[in-house]
């Protein structure tokens, strides 16, 4: 026993004198201004032997959860300016009727408790129609009564999905022409990149700089397709709940390092 917690001693000791180290070295480096999270690995959490206490997938959203106000005092720390978490697809919508209960009533509180802190401003991202009722409403009042926190800016994208988001997007664009008697063929003849970016989700917004994705997938699943083409991404093997603050250093790190290419 007494050798065990010797070497969770030195384990915490080696740690914290590594992420000090990485702090010093990030300090005048170049930070990104919005940071996307594909926020991955919550169930696969709760099914882990340790992890599991009974209580089912709920384990790994609360857990989940609960990693977020964390991560945004990280982010804070940095010097970020916008967070996008993914924390609910589109297709996530599909899942059995149960587990999509407890997984909204996790995220409802959590936008909550994040709005009753006052210390962010919330911006809820995706289609709130698909969303349950009281889930739809909780996001609104968030946005509501953060609206004049000068934070920083967390978009919680929950019931999003890429392509829903550039379809809306061209569905907002053409009722707006169509609106001032703009026929199609003069949109057609004036489109450019704008007029798409203005009818976003994220409109206003600084594109990501940096893409993190938990859990060792490597593939973006749809997340800002429009907004992530010139982001650098940091694909981490650690799932949601187990990423540590030494890992978005990391991240942190290889996005300073790495040389902003906007082109191919």
């Amino acid at each position: 026993m007494r050798m065990g917690r010797a070497r969770r001693t030195v384990r915490d000791i080696a740690y914290a004198v590594y992420t000090r180290r990485l702090q010093r070295r990030l300090e005048s480096a170049a930070m990104p201004r919005h940071v996307g999270v594909i926020v991955d690995g919550n169930r696969r959490w709760a099914r882990s032997s340790e992890a599991n206490d009974g209580s089912g997938y709920r384990a790994g959203y609360q857990a989940g959860a609960d990693k977020i106000t964390e991560f945004l005092g990280w982010c804070e720390e940095a010097r970020v300016e916008v967070v996008t978490l993914w924390l609910l697809s589109t297709d996530n919508l599909n899942r059995e009727s149960e587990q999509l209960t407890e997984l909204m009533s996790v995220i409802v509180d959590l936008v909550r408790s994040l709005a009753e802190s006052g210390r962010w401003r919330l911006q809820p991202l995706g289609a709130l129609d698909l969303l349950p009722a009281d889930a739809a409403e909780a996001m609104k009042e968030a946005a509501a009564t953060t609206d004049q926190v000068d934070g920083l800016t967390v978009n919680v994208a929950v019931g999003y999905g890429g392509r829903r988001e550039l379809t809306d997007a061209v569905r907002a664009l053409l009722t707006e022409h169509a609106s001032r008697g703009v026929s199609i063929e003069e949109l057609a003849e004036s489109l450019d990149v704008e007029h798409i970016a203005r009818h976003l989700y994220t409109k206003g917004q600084p594109d990501p700089d940096l893409v993190i994705r938990t859990s060792g997938e490597q593939r973006l699943s749809g997340f800002l397709l429009w907004q992530s083409a010139h982001s650098e991404f940091w694909f981490c093997d650690a799932l949601w709940p187990d990423f540590r603050r030494i890992d978005f250093l990391r991240a942190l790190r290889a996005y300073a390092a790495r040389e902003r290419r906007y082109g191919v």
